[in-house]
């Protein structure tokens, strides 16, 4: 009861702006759905969420899954497979293999990567993750590995070839 207590007092903050619908709704489930993507807080109803925040949040959602070449998902994706899915989960067609996901967007310097770009590694652009911030991909490594999220320099820095924002 004193965080609801304490949320009412700071109203007038920009800090309450998230809460101030769940305080006036009789049925806080009703105006922010938990885990809608993928579990954020960020309400997309209220703005808060990008789409780029979408496409990452399905990506960790994933996280653990097997690699498995081919797979398209759900239960398992190799890593073209991971981001056509994280993308469509945010309302964006993308191709099947990493290398028609190069001409799918915008290429971006690796300074102004993105939360939810995706980054390409190696000379023939053969893999594919996405960029989830702070130097960090979230990628389907390859089959008998589990997807995960890790260093965009988990293979090298002279893998990296280039960053894509999706169109």
């Amino acid at each position: 009861m004193e965080p609801v207590a304490a949320a009412a007092p700071a109203a007038p903050t920009g800090v309450a702006a998230p809460t101030e619908p769940v305080t006036a709704s009789e049925s806080p489930s009703t105006s922010f759905t938990p885990g809608a993507y993928g579990g954020s807080w960020l309400s997309p109803e209220a703005g808060y969420s990008t789409q780029g925040e979408r496409v990452v949040a399905f990506a960790r959602a994933q996280i653990g899954r097997p690699c498995v070449w081919g797979a398209v998902g759900p239960g398992s994706y190799d890593a073209p497979g991971l981001t056509q899915a994280a993308w469509k989960a945010a309302g964006v067609m993308l191709p099947r293999t990493a290398q028609a996901q190069w001409g799918a967007g915008v290429q971006v310097s690796l300074v102004d990567v993105q939360v939810g770009d995706l980054v390409f590694f190696h000379d023939d652009l053969g893999h594919v993750g996405i960029w989830s911030g702070d130097g960090m991909v979230i990628h389907a490594p390859g089959p008998g590995a589990f997807i995960r999220e890790e260093s965009v320099f988990f293979a090298g820095e002279s893998t990296i070839k280039g960053a894509v924002r999706p169109a």
